[in-house]
C-alpha cells in the first residue's frame, strides 16, 4: 500500500501541497496542457483550462462579496458549474456548503438554518422548495439559471429572497487568484452528515483534513490514472476522490448517476481506471446477468465500501481489483484492505498515522475479539474533522476523552483485521445514504392521526438496510399506508421514505420511558409489515439536469 511515508507521517503537507486551489494552480503551472477533467459528455478541461474557470468564477464571487470565511451553500448535481463551484469558492477563501440534492422540507430548513450562509447557488429545478420552508434564516440570495432568475424574481422576492443570475459570476480570470494565506488547517467545507438523537450535524473539514482523507483512500493511484466520479459531489465518497486525484496527480471523469446495465461502458467511453462503487452498487453489478462484455472496460482498482461481497469473486468475473476502507465524513481512512481480500466482511486494518481501539461505554478497551465501539485518533492535527459547526455539545461528546468516537462497534482478530458488528448511534444506512432516524421520526409524527412513531433499519436484500417506520394512530384514527407515503414524499428526500410500515398498538419502551429499538428490530419484517415495493408503491428521485 502507499499510503503516507514515515517521514510524511510526521508533517503536514506545505501549502501548495494540500490546499485545493493552490494545488490545481500548481499543477496547471508544471503541466498546463494535461487533462484534469473529462465530463460525461466527453468534453473536458486541461489544468489550465480548470485554473482560469476557477479565477473567473472566483473573481464573480468576489465581486458579489464573497470571501474568507463565508458559508456559501452548493445546491446542484454532478457537473461542470458543481466542480468548477467548489474550487471557486475556495480560490476565495470561502467555505463550501454542497446540499443533498434530495433534500427538501424541515432538513433541508434545519441545513440552510444551521450553515449561517446568505448565498447559494442552485440548480433552477430545486429552487420552487426554497419557496416551501417556513424559515429561511439568513440565506438572502440565491444565484440560478439566467431565464429562472428572469421569471421568477418577483415570485422569490416576496419569500424575501433575491434571484440573480449565475452568469453574472462569469468575470474575466483574474489572476490574483487563488487569494494568498490560506492554510492547511483552514475550514474549506461544511458537509452534512445524518443525526443520530437530533437534527443533522454539520463536519468541518479542513483542507489537510480531505486531503489526508483522499490521498489514503485513493492509494495505488497515479499519473497515469483517471478516476471515476460517479458519486455524487454532495457526498464526501465523491469530494475526497476528487482530492486524491489532485494530490496523486492523477485526472478525473464526472458522471452522472449510475445506471448498473451502462456502468461499464459509460466507464470505458471516459477513460477511468478508478472508482469507488458504494456496497449496493456492487451488488448491483454482480447480481447483473454474466455477459462476454463484463471485461470491455478500463477500470483496474475499484473501492467498494462497504465489502460484504466476495471480492476474489468480483475480481475474477470482471478483471480489476477490489479493496475497501472504513471511512466517515470526520475521519480520514482510518482503515484499509489489502488488494481482493480473503478475509470476508473485513473493513480493512489500521493504516499508519492512526491509532485505534475498541472500547466499552466507559471507554475502557475490550479484551481481542469482543466487540467495542471504534475510536480514533491521528498523529497529525487537522487529519481529521475538529468539531461539529454550531454544535458544541455534539463536539464533546464525539471527542471525549482525547478520541473520535465513530459511533460504530466492531471486533478485531488477532491479524489486525476490523469487521463491523452493530451501531452504537441511531442511524440507517441505505444504498450508500446516512439516514438519520430522528428526522424521518419527525416527519412521519406530523401526519395527522399518529400518535407515536419509530422509525428502524432492517437488513435489505441489496445490502445495507431499508427504513421501517413503526407508527401508533391516535384512539379513533386508522392510518392508511399509502396515504402517509404520499404525504412523507412531500417532505422528505427518496431515500428517507420508509419502504416498510407495520402497525402497533403501542411502542416497547423501558422503565424510563425510552423506546426500546432493539425489540423492533427482533420483530421488525413481521408478516404483518407493509412493503411498499410489494404493493406496487414507487417512490422515485428528481431528474436533474447538469
Amino acid at each position: 500500500m502507499d499510503g503516507i511515508t514515515p517521514a510524511e507521517a510526521t508533517r503536514i503537507p506545505a501549502d501548495d501541497e494540500c490546499v485545493l486551489p493552490y494545488m490545481l494552480q500548481r499543477r496547471a503551472e508544471r503541466q498546463p496542457d494535461q487533462t484534469w477533467v473529462v465530463f460525461d459528455d466527453l468534453s473536458s478541461w486541461t489544468n489550465r483550462q480548470a485554473l482560469d474557470r476557477m479565477r473567473a468564477m472566483g473573481a464573480g464571487l468576489q465581486q458579489a462579496g464573497i470571501g474568507l470565511d463565508d458559508k456559501v451553500l452548493v445546491w446542484m448535481p454532478n457537473g461542470k458549474l458543481a466542480l468548477n463551484t467548489w474550487f471557486s469558492l475556495n480560490a476565495v477563501g470561502a467555505v463550501c456548503v454542497s446540499i443533498n440534492t434530495a433534500y427538501k422540507g424541515g432538513v433541508l430548513e434545519h441545513v440552510i438554518g444551521n450553515s449561517d450562509a446568505r448565498v447559494m447557488l442552485c440548480h433552477p429545478d430545486l429552487a420552487d422548495r426554497l419557496l416551501e420552508l417556513g424559515n429561511l434564516s439568513k440565506l438572502a440570495i440565491v444565484y440560478t439559471e439566467a431565464g429562472k432568475a428572469a421569471s421568477d424574481a418577483a415570485r422569490f422576492a416576496a419569500a424575501g429572497l433575491e434571484l440573480r443570475s449565475l452568469d453574472q459570476l462569469e468575470c474575466a480570470p483574474d489572476p490574483a487568484l487563488p487569494v494568498a494565506g490560506l492554510k492547511p488547517w483552514n475550514v474549506q467545507a461544511i458537509c452534512y452528515t445524518s443525526g443520530t438523537t437530533g437534527p443533522s450535524k454539520g463536519v468541518l473539514s479542513t483542507y489537510h483534513h480531505l486531503y489526508s482523507m483522499g490521498y489514503e483512500c485513493c492509494y495505488g493511484v497515479g499519473p497515469d490514472d483517471r478516476y471515476l466520479v460517479n458519486i455524487p459531489l454532495f457526498h464526501v465518497a465523491a469530494t475526497l476522490v476528487v482530492y486524491g486525484a489532485l494530490a496523486r496527480n492523477a485526472s478525473i471523469a464526472v458522471m452522472g448517476p449510475f445506471k448498473t446495465d451502462t456502468f461499464l461502458q459509460t466507464s470505458k467511453s471516459l477513460g477511468a481506471t478508478c472508482c469507488i462503487l458504494l456496497g449496493s452498487m456492487a451488488g448491483f453489478l454482480m447480481r447483473s446477468p454474466e455477459k462476454e462484455s463484463d471485461r470491455d472496460h478500463l477500470l483496474r482498482r475499484v473501492m467498494v465500501v462497504p465489502l460484504e461481497l466476495d471480492a476474489p469473486a468480483m475480481s475474477a468475473r470482471f478483471g480489476f481489483n477490489v479493496y475497501t476502507v472504513f471511512n466517515m465524513s470526520e475521519v480520514s481512512c482510518p482503515l484499509r484492505s489489502e488488494d481482493n481480500p480473503v478475509v470476508r466482511g473485513s473493513c480493512g486494518q489500521v493504516r499508519p498515522g492512526i491509532q485505534a481501539r475498541l472500547v466499552d461505554r466507559n471507554d475502557c478497551e475490550v479484551a481481542l475479539g469482543s466487540p467495542g465501539e471504534l475510536i480514533l485518533r491521528s498523529d497529525l492535527p487537522w487529519t481529521m474533522s475538529h468539531g461539529y459547526y454550531k454544535n458544541p455539545e455534539a463536539t464533546a461528546s464525539a471527542w471525549r476523552n482525547g478520541w473520535f468516537h465513530t459511533g460504530d462497534v466492531m471486533r478485531v482478530d488477532a491479524e489486525g483485521n476490523y469487521f463491523f458488528v452493530d451501531r452504537v448511534k441511531d442511524s440507517i444506512r441505505r444504498r450508500g445514504e446516512n439516514i438519520s432516524s430522528f428526522e424521518v421520526e419527525a416527519e412521519v409524527l406530523a401526519f395527522p392521526g399518529i400518535f407515536e412513531a419509530a422509525v428502524i433499519g432492517v437488513p435489505s436484500d441489496l445490502g445495507e438496510e431499508d427504513v421501517l417506520a413503526v407508527v401508533v394512530p391516535k384512539p379513533g384514527h386508522a392510518i392508511c399506508n399509502e396515504t402517509l407515503l404520499t404525504f412523507l414524499q412531500g417532505r422528505l428526500p427518496y431515500f428517507m421514505v420508509p419502504r416498510y410500515i407495520h402497525h402497533l398498538a403501542e411502542l416497547p419502551k423501558t422503565a424510563t420511558a425510552k423506546v426500546e429499538k432493539h425489540v423492533l428490530r427482533s420483530q421488525a419484517l413481521q408478516a404483518t409489515a407493509w412493503d411498499r415495493e410489494g404493493a406496487g408503491f414507487s417512490v422515485k428521485r428528481d431528474s436533474l439536469r447538469g
